[in-house]
This record gives C-alpha cells, sequence and structure tokens, in this order.
C-alpha cells in the first residue's frame, strides 16, 4: 500500500505523543496515513512487549491508520548500521511515503536522537538501486525516496521550523495516547512510577501541544524541524 505520510517511532507511543494530530489531520484532507514502530518498547517499566502491542492495535485504530508493523529492532540497543538500515530501507520501498516523520533529532531518551538519524538516512538509502531489498512476496523491491523528511519534537524542547494546527483532531489524539494505559498516569496502577506515569507528564502533554499553538494564534499545535527549507507555492497559503 502506497501511503502518503508514514512516520517513524522508536518506541510505540512516539508518534501518539508527538505527530498523530498532524496525522489526523492529513487523514481528515484525504491522505493515507501509516506508523513504523522501530522496536517493541521492550525495555519500559511499565508494561510489557505484549501490552505495548495491544496498544498500539487499540491506538492505531483510533487513528485510522491505513498502515502500522513493527520492525522489531532491540529497544536500547539498535545502531545505525547496515544490518538496521535494511528494514527500515524495506519498509521505506513497501509503502513509498511521499512525507516522512522521525524521531526528534535529539532528546532526553537516546534512542530517539539514534532513531532520528537512523530514519533519516534510511529515506536517503532507500533511494539508491545498489541496495537490494525483497518485498513481503520475495521479489526485489524498487528504489524510493521521500520527497520532504521532517522531525516532530519530544521531550526537550526544540525551536520549531514551523507548527501544524491540530485544534480540530486534539481530543482523538488525545485519546490515542490515552490508549497506552500502561505507560501514563493511571491511579489504580500498581506498577512502579515513572517519568511518563506523573499526572504532571500529562500535562505537560497538553501545555507542550497548547504551546505550540498559541506560537501561530491556534489552540494546539505541534512542532516540527526540517532538513531543508520548507517551500510554498504562494505566500497566503501561511497561517
Amino acid at each position: 500500500m502506497k501511503l502518503d505520510i508514514l512516520a517513524f517511532g522508536a518506541h510505540p507511543d512516539d508518534v501518539e505523543m508527538c505527530c498523530a494530530g498532524a496525522l489526523l489531520a492529513a487523514a481528515a484532507a484525504g491522505k493515507k496515513i501509516g506508523i513504523v514502530d522501530l522496536t517493541r518498547g521492550e525495555l519500559g517499566t511499565r508494561g510489557t512487549a505484549a501490552t505495548r502491542a495491544q496498544e498500539a492495535e487499540a491506538a492505531s485504530r483510533i487513528l485510522g491508520l491505513n498502515a502500522r508493523e513493527n520492525l522489531g529492532l532491540p529497544d536500547g540497543f539498535f545502531r545505525n548500521d547496515r544490518e538496521h538500515q535494511l528494514p527500515l530501507i524495506a519498509a521505506l520501498r513497501r509503502y513509498q511515503p511521499d512525507v516522512v516523520l522521525c524521531n526528534a533529532i535529539h532528546d532526553r531518551h537516546p534512542d530517539h536522537g539514534r532513531g532520528s538519524q537512523l530514519e533519516s538516512e534510511a529515506c536517503f538509502l532507500s533511494g539508491l538501486r545498489m541496495i537490494e531489498t525483497l518485498g513481503d512476496d520475495g521479489q526485489p523491491q524498487q528504489p524510493w525516496r521521500p520527497r520532504v523528511v521532517y522531525h516532530y519534537i519530544q521531550d526537550r524542547q526544540i525551536p520549531a521550523d514551523f507548527v501544524v494546527d491540530i485544534t480540530a483532531h486534539w481530543p482523538k489524539k488525545w485519546e490515542a495516547i490515552q490508549a497506552y494505559g500502561t505507560q501514563f498516569f493511571n491511579p489504580n496502577s500498581t506498577e512502579p512510577t515513572t517519568y511518563l506515569s506523573t499526572p504532571v507528564f500529562s500535562q505537560f502533554l497538553e501545555a507542550r501541544a497548547r504551546e505550540f499553538g498559541h506560537l501561530i494564534g491556534a489552540e494546539f499545535g505541534e512542532g516540527f524541524t526540517r532538513e531543508r527549507p520548507v517551500g510554498i507555492r504562494e505566500i497566503t497559503e501561511l497561517i
């Protein structure tokens, strides 16, 4: 299936927290959207890889994704090398996205910055015909290079190069985040308290979205950085 937009996440829930609103806005405009998670999040303190998979499936239904898959790379230990590039290249060639959204260029969790580099370089390498990958049918895949690559902003604040107005889609984005019941605040949970599971972190997620929205005169927004200047066809298209 060809997608218009593919979002990579080092872990299940990265995309939901940071760029699900942009995906929902694109879907509302008739675009096909999908997510590729690099790892199963098996090093997470709360929940398990199995529960995380169930939560990702629930979030996918809420977001109305056209496709989602998990590459099963080792959580915390994947590297930007040939072994770990090839599965990403195959996924890019499988979905042929025009736009790719990657992890933050640097962040609190080292997987995010490392994933960002892995994902961005895969977008370039997937366009090289001398790199051979096979599709699900066992046949050689054709080269594919996305038109643009952007990076969403995660825990650490990074100045945004542009902001997407997600006001109309905030309720559904929040619902998708809450699908990860083992990860975020739950007063009935008996699992250890983590950085993500406090009420303060949930408040932070909303505050961050309100802050980005405020920058463009909207209620809620999501910020992104770009790898090259963003082009527009006509200047009044800007908010």
